[in-house]
Formats: C-alpha cells, sequence, structure tokens
C-alpha cells in the first residue's frame, strides 16, 4: 500500500498511540505470551504496576538505584507497539496519513487527497531515548527556530521555520528520558505544556499540534541524587511513579548474570552463584553507602572478568577449554572495589569488607552445593602433611594430577556429581570448591601468594 487511497481500501483503522499499546498488551497477557522477555525478579512488583499504568494511559517514570534495570523495562515497551505503521512520506514528525498535524502535511493531504504517498516505519523507529544531561537545552527537546529556513526568506511567523526537538520528533511513538533529575528546571518547565497541552512553545510561538507522544522516564530516588530534582509541576504530569527493585529472589539475581554477562569463558553455576550472594550481601552491608546501591551490573562485571581470567590461564597453559574455578574470584575482587561506594567512616577497610563478604558468600554456596558431602577422606589426607597447589595460572589437569589419593573413597566423584562437573576444568574447579568451603570451616589451612595458592 503504496498511497493514501490503496491504504483505505485495505480497511486499515488509525489507533491512538495509548489504545495501540493498550490493546497490544492486553492481546499478549490474554494469549499468555511475556510482554516483557528478559526481565526478572520483577514479574509480581514493578511489572503489574506498570502494565496497570499503560492500561491507563498514563505516562510513567521509574524510580529506582542504579542497575535495577530500568532502562531495559523501558526498551522492552517497544514490544507493544505494531510492527509496522504507515507514515506520510516525507513528513517531518511521522503523521499518520489519516492525521496530518504540521502546516506541511495537511497542505500535501490537501493536494494529492488520495494519490499521497505512504511510507511505513518499524516499531523500533518509534522509540527514541535521551540521557539527560545538564546541558540539554529546549532546542534539543523541543525545538528552536531553524535560521536556515529564515535565510531561505520565509518569516519569523512562519510555523515551518521551526525545527522540532526530540519529543515533537517522537510524535506516535515512545521517548524515553534517562536520568530526569538532571534536566536543568528551566528545561523541564519546557516540557509541562507538551505533556499535558500537547503544545509547542518555542521563542514566542504557540503551534499547537495534537502531539500523540508516550513519554517515559527514569530517575534515581530523590533521597539520593544530589545533582538535581524533578520539579512538582513535572512530577505531577507523570500519571505513574513506579519504584524499582533489585531482584528479591537469588535465583533471579543469578539469572540476570547469566543473561546479560558476556562470558568468553565457561563460568560454573556455583560461581554464579557465589558472585550473586556477593551481591547481596554487599547491599545489606552497613559498611556501604546503600543510597547509591550496588547495582547488578557489579555481578555482571565480576562474572566477565573470571571468565576472562580463565581464558588467559586456558591459553597460557594451552588448556582445551577454558573454564572458571574459585581461584580466579579474587581476581574479581581486585577489579570490583572502585564500582562499590563505601560508607565515610571505612576507609582503609575496602578490601577487608569486600574478602569478608566474599569469603561469605562462598561459604553459603559450598553448603548448598556440598550438602550432604562428607570431605573427611580429603581432610584426614591433608592432616598428615599433604598439601594441595593451585592457583589461577595452574591448569585443570596439573591441579586434578596433584590430589591425594583417597583410597576407595569416592569422594572426588561425589563432589563432581554435586557441582555437574564432567570434564577436567570443572571438576577443578568443583574439588576447589571443597576445598575453599574446609578452608572457610577452619579444617585446613590456606596460603595464598604471588599467583599459588596452597592447601594443606
Amino acid at each position: 500500500m503504496a498511497t493514501l487511497g490503496e491504504l483505505r481500501a485495505s480497511g486499515h483503522e488509525h489507533k491512538a498511540l495509548r489504545t495501540e499499546i493498550r490493546d497490544n498488551l492486553l492481546s499478549k497477557l490474554r494469549d499468555g505470551a511475556d510482554p516483557w522477555p528478559g526481565l526478572h525478579g520483577l514479574q509480581d512488583t514493578v511489572i503489574p504496576q506498570l502494565e496497570r499504568a499503560l492500561i491507563a494511559g498514563h505516562d510513567v517514570v521509574l524510580l529506582g538505584e542504579r542497575g535495577q534495570g530500568k532502562t531495559r523495562l523501558l526498551r522492552t515497551m517497544i514490544g507493544l507497539l505494531d510492527e509496522w505503521t504507515p507514515v506520510i512520506s516525507g513528513s517531518e514528525l511521522g503523521e499518520h496519513p489519516y492525521e496530518p498535524v504540521t502546516p506541511g502535511s495537511l497542505a500535501a493531504v490537501a493536494e494529492h487527497g488520495d494519490e499521497l504517498r505512504v511510507s511505513w516505519v518499524h516499531r523500533d523507529e518509534r522509540y527514541a531515548e535521551k540521557l539527560a544531561t545538564p546541558d540539554t537545552s529546549v532546542a534539543d527537546l523541543i525545538g528552536d527556530v531553524d535560521p536556515m529556513k529564515v535565510a531561505e526568506g520565509r518569516s519569523l511567523g512562519d510555523p515551518e521555520t521551526i525545527h522540532f526537538g526530540l519529543i515533537p520528533r517522537s510524535h506516535r511513538g515512545i521517548v524515553a528520558i534517562n536520568e530526569l533529575p538532571d534536566l536543568a528546571e528551566r528545561i523541564q518547565v519546557a516540557m509541562l505544556n507538551v505533556m499535558e497541552e500537547r503544545d509547542i512553545q518555542i521563542r514566542g510561538y504557540v503551534l499547537r499540534l495534537p502531539l500523540d507522544v508516550l513519554v517515559v522516564a527514569s530517575a534515581n530516588p530523590e533521597d539520593y541524587t544530589n545533582r538535581g530534582r524533578i520539579i512538582t509541576p513535572l512530577k505531577d504530569r507523570f500519571g505513574a511513579e513506579i519504584r524499582t527493585h533489585y531482584p528479591l529472589a537469588l535465583a533471579d539475581e543469578i539469572a540476570v548474570i547469566r543473561q546479560e554477562a558476556d562470558l568468553v569463558a565457561h563460568v560454573p553455576d556455583h560461581l554464579l552463584e557465589i558472585l550473586a550472594r556477593f551481591t547481596r550481601h554487599l547491599r545489606d552491608s552497613t559498611a556501604v553507602d546503600q543510597r547509591s546501591g550496588v547495582s547488578a551490573r557489579f555481578a555482571i562485571a565480576g562474572a566477565e572478568t573470571i571468565a576472562a581470567a580463565a581464558l588467559h590461564r586456558a591459553t597460557v597453559q594451552h588448556e582445551d577449554r577454558a573454564v572458571a574455578r574459585v581461584v580466579d574470584l579474587e581476581t574479581a575482587v581486585d577489579v570490583l572495589g572502585g564500582k562499590i561506594e563505601f560508607e565515610s567512616g571505612e576507609e582503609g577497610r575496602e578490601a577487608e569488607v569486600l574478602t569478608h563478604l566474599l569469603r561469605t558468600a562462598t561459604a553459603e554456596t559450598c553448603r548448598t552445593v556440598l550438602r550432604g558431602i562428607d570431605l573427611g577422606p580429603l581432610v584426614e589426607r591433608l592432616e598428615v602433611g599433604v598439601m594441595i597447589s593451585t592457583g589461577d595460572q595452574v591448569a585443570a589437569r596439573t591441579f586434578l594430577e596433584g590430589l591425594p589419593v583417597l583410597g576407595e573413597s569416592d569422594l572426588y566423584d561425589r563432589i563432581c556429581d554435586a557441582a555437574g562437573a564432567t570434564d577436567d576444568g570443572e571438576r577443578a574447579g568443583a574439588i576447589e570448591l571443597a576445598l575453599e568451603a574446609l578452608y572457610l570451616a577452619r579444617k585446613v589451612s590456606k596460603e595464598s601468594g604471588e599467583g599459588e595458592t596452597v592447601y594443606g
């Protein structure tokens, strides 16, 4: 369908944006489809609130600490738009052929009638995102007078001299503003009429445009951000204010890490569980500034770091497969400390706090993974003077060959079965986890230094 006449003949119906989103959301819910793929831990709290807001046709602001999935949640809303929608070819604001709004499009419809050219736009092009910064201007969001159009001979009173900003250009689509409080207050004031009265005010112009745009935003809670705030009149324009949160369940925390981390090596589930528990302990720690939060990116970066350490070892030691092990966790702590904001009274204790909480997370994971397994035969061998050496540059095969013989005991096999280990790299990682469990339970000693760790 390339013309307005063909579009009418096809029986195509125009829907307002909010009606379109509402109908598509209700259709997915009715069919049992997941409208929010890839989001974990928000299904029973945040998502129902957001769905009700969209069904009501409200503009939405999400409030929450960093790394709680606010931006991902906003971007997922693209899936609630029609996959393809018709627009007037060449129109600056992507207007529907049935409802032109700018003077240029109105003139084109009057001139060409059913021969008006029609283009089709994919839903990805109907979502615009802006990271709010203090230097964002009214021209960026709303628009400004275009001096080039004035220089062409148009009068200043001609509405076609206006260069539209991001929000008008998102007509019939979604515009997302991240970190909304970072906008200067005068810029937030400029958004008031666009969101409520749907008109454009630029340098004395008042251009009445029936804009059909959904404004969504993200922000840190006001009690955290010192850079700015959402002015009260603008907060009043948003129909829904929704608080986000970090995953409440450990399984959801692990699922987020597994989904988002770009891993260059295999990272066993028990290591991801340690990182997830570690992150959750940091969020509960009185030594950490909880107003800034501990982002999910902390654990994601940790998983990527230990995977990189495993690939580095596999390359140097010529291993067939790169598999992360417990010894690689220390490399994560070394580089991740800077992502945490500690309370002012904890200066100088940052490494101590991180090490303690990592050990706590490891001990909890060991109890979960190795529950019911008697590690006594291994303790007995270490008590008679046997030493087991490992390290971030010790190959898995070398580590396994250095393990003491336990006689008739099948302890090593039971440890590996509990951890789901099959090849050498996974088996080495599972047995390292058991050795770390014995150390944390104060059954054996451990000495680390210069890339080598010795249990005995």
